[in-house]
């Protein structure tokens, strides 16, 4: 038989009432996967050890990475010549 997801919700009430927080977790991700679309046996199949949550704040979606990074050997460009730029050529 299936596990449905009001199932799931009760039992990560009961683990973290129990503060059995890694119960929990695992509840919680098995939660997220089949709202997602997946069957309970594929949730439960699911490998979720190097799932990370993203913070608050972070950049970008669907990155952990707080802060962005320039690729290797990119170097910013020169800045305009304010005195110059935006002035067309006088022909003589």
């Amino acid at each position: 038989m299936e596990i449905t997801i009001e199932a799931l919700e009760d039992r990560m009430g009961a683990a973290v009432r129990a503060l059995d927080f890694e119960e929990a977790k695992r509840c919680r991700d098995k939660i997220a996967f089949m709202r997602g679309g997946a069957t309970a046996s594929e949730a439960d199949e699911a490998d979720t050890s190097g799932l990370l949550r993203q913070r608050p704040g972070a950049m970008g979606l669907g990155t952990s990475q707080q802060q962005v990074t320039p690729p290797s050997g990119w170097k910013p460009p020169r800045k305009p010549d304010l005195m110059t730029s935006g002035r067309k050529q006088k022909k003589p």
